[in-house]
């Protein structure tokens, strides 16, 4: 499968090679695209590609209905997370379609370092 078929709102190639995981689900969780990162970042929790599984199995309780709310609201979502002396930022943000319904969500994870420069622009 060509990674720009992959759903209506096909995203470029420059997404299959980003420094970043990117995993985009439709409207009913269903996953439509993973870029390289996110494969693998899945492949070594045991499932490199996923593009057609629901996405609801592999959350617990809470962040299902984390999801469910932003499929629901339109809103977003963002936090860190440190795994294995790891720190990555999560950023999740509905994708909306033609008519600016919420068609599904976008998740954005991408490794952060321990102390991070923070800006105030005027």
């Amino acid at each position: 499968m060509n990674t720009n078929d992959c759903c209506p709102a096909a995203l470029p190639d420059w997404a299959m090679g980003m420094n970043c995981a990117v995993t985009v689900c439709d409207a009913d969780g269903i996953i439509v695209y993973m870029n390289e990162r996110s494969r693998r970042t899945f492949a070594a929790r045991g499932g490199a590609d996923l593009i057609g599984h629901s996405l609801i199995p592999y959350h617990n309780e809470r962040s299902q209905s984390i999801i469910r709310h932003m499929l629901a609201t339109g809103e977003s979502n963002c936090y860190t997370i440190e795994k294995q002396g790891v720190r990555k930022m999560i950023y999740q943000t509905p994708w909306r379609d033609a008519s600016g319904a919420v068609a599904g969500l976008v998740e954005i994870s991408m490794v952060i370092p321990e102390e991070m420069p923070h800006y105030v622009r005027e």
